[in-house]
């Protein structure tokens, strides 16, 4: 791995422990009783759950399409006379 690779790496680690401890910390200082806090947070995992299942059926949908698409130029390309040189 680059210098680059490496240091990049890095960024993308120390921004993720810091998306995680400020999370922490936020949900402990939160004006909200611990209930409703967890019933919030299940309700956010649901709703992401939701989206993750319907953006991946959208992408699934969009390559069955393009892969379609790509055998039907293909076979066009296969019927075409080829012409051989003498």
């Amino acid at each position: 791995m680059s210098v680059q690779g490496r240091q990049a790496a890095k960024v993308a680690a120390l921004v993720a422990g810091g998306a995680v401890i400020g999370a922490g910390v936020g949900l402990l200082f939160a004006p909200q009783a611990g209930a409703d806090t967890r019933r919030g947070v299940g309700r956010y995992a649901r709703k992401a759950q939701l989206h993750a299942a319907r953006w991946s059926r959208t992408v699934q949908s969009g390559m069955k399409d393009v892969m379609d698409r790509s055998k039907s130029l293909i076979r066009k390309d296969e019927q075409r006379p080829q012409i051989e040189a003498a």
